[in-house]
């Protein structure tokens, strides 16, 4: 799958201290130490509805991630996938009488077009689950012949469905640390199905959904279906990436039970402990006092902004202004907020002179790499640009070098 254009972006001199994040599993702030080459495995949408911001300020953590390996001289081989087959796309196309396949296309192109707009990255590979058909019927061939997968009671259904057993891995459960109570409470409420006639326990997970009628479907060896939902990351990550990723990421809601039933399927097939070194959660984006979702229907859409006339990078400013890992709202005096420091950031940039960019510089940098403490960076560039603007500068080459860390390591273009 053909990912969207990628900005350039500018070199700073000098480097920043090394990044530390806080990890899911081990619930504190710890160092990320790549190598050479720094990998990362993002959740992509599944498309059946347009972006919206809490989809756009999980993908800017992993872009800010992203640049801040660029500012430290790694590669980064950065995967995300697209759940281009599955219930709630299907869903949505029966509701709305259009070709799932149509409907998943143009959501894809659409969700393109802004993160293009807000100047994200693109991954290295971006992959459809339609495109890893052939690694998932492969992980789950493997999983079968080891004990870690089954096909459901034939008394109990029809449908030779295939489950991964979710006491395969010792560690199950160490990514969320939930007891077993609320992983069930989760997994009902989050495409799970723990009442499913058949299954050895209810926490075991969907890998292979037999073929129903009027579903899309792919021959197997085990018989035809189509992957279930964790799956296909798994597969799809050890495929491009390996075993022993730096990162997998996405928003707070797929800590359980998707990272932790992929996660598990991983390390059910490579025999490591952890799937990846660091897992890293984003926040969720409210609006009216609920989280942005499209089941409330609540949604704050990019695209709808955008065509109002918002600028992007005002939209990036406002989703940056409060800390990644916080539960926060969108609301009209966050985006009013946003639009005023742009304009002064601006207007700051373009003096023909100001204050020293060095102190400055090296504080954004350390804040971003004090777990993406995007907060205190935007307050040190406010700083800079109030004084800038009230008290000028000697320094000529100060306010262009200002803008191009500000484009480096925050993505905003000046």
């Amino acid at each position: 799958m053909q990912s969207w254009s990628a900005p350039a972006v500018p070199v700073l001199p000098g480097r920043g201290p090394a990044l530390r994040l806080y990890d899911t599993a081990d619930r504190q702030i710890r160092p990320v130490a790549p190598g050479p080459t720094a990998s990362m495995y993002v959740c992509g949408i599944t498309p059946y509805d347009s972006t919206h911001l809490g989809h756009a300020a999980t993908y800017l953590v992993f872009d800010l991630i992203h640049r801040l390996w660029l500012d430290a001289g790694h590669q980064v081989n950065y995967v995300q996938n697209v759940t281009d087959v599955d219930d709630p796309l299907l869903e949505r196309a029966e509701r709305d009488g259009v070709d799932w396949q149509s409907l998943a296309s143009s959501q894809v192109e659409l969700f393109g077009t802004d993160m293009t707009a807000l100047r994200v990255l693109p991954p290295s590979h971006y992959v459809a689950a339609t495109e890893a058909i052939d690694e998932v019927v492969e992980v789950v061939e493997k999983m079968l012949a080891a004990g870690s997968a089954y096909v459901v009671d034939p008394s109990s259904s029809d449908h030779p469905d295939i489950y991964f057993r979710a006491d395969t891995t010792e560690q199950f459960g160490y990514e969320s640390g939930f007891d077993r109570a609320t992983m069930l409470e989760l997994f009902g409420e989050r495409g799970g199905d723990p009442d499913r006639p058949g299954k050895a326990d209810p926490l075991d997970a969907l890998l292979w959904r037999a073929a129903r009628p009027g579903e899309p479907s792919w021959p197997a060896p085990f018989g035809a279906g189509r992957p279930g939902w964790h799956v296909e990351c798994a597969a799809i990550a050890l495929s491009r990436i390996g075993s022993g990723i730096d990162i997998q990421g996405g928003g707070s809601d797929l800590v359980f039970p998707h990272h932790e039933f992929s996660a598990a399927h991983a390390e059910s097939l490579t025999g490591e402990r952890r799937f990846a070194r660091h897992y890293v959660h984003a926040g969720m984006i409210g609006w009216d006092g609920h989280k942005m979702s499209k089941s409330r229907g609540n949604l704050v859409l990019v695209s709808k902004l955008r065509a109002q006339g918002t600028e992007p990078a005002a939209i990036r400013l406002g989703l940056l202004a409060g800390h990644y890992r916080s539960d926060r709202f969108w609301d009209d005096a966050t985006l009013a907020a946003a639009d005023a420091r742009l304009e002064r950031w601006r207007a700051a940039t373009s003096l023909p002179a100001g204050p020293a960019a060095d102190d400055v510089i090296a504080r954004v940098r350390r804040y971003l790499a004090d777990d993406l403490d995007t907060v205190k960076a935007l307050a040190a560039l406010d700083g800079w640009t109030t004084d800038a603007l009230e008290y000028g500068g000697h320094d000529a080459a100060a306010p262009r070098l200002v803008a191009t860390a500000v484009d480096a390591l925050l993505g905003v273009a000046l």
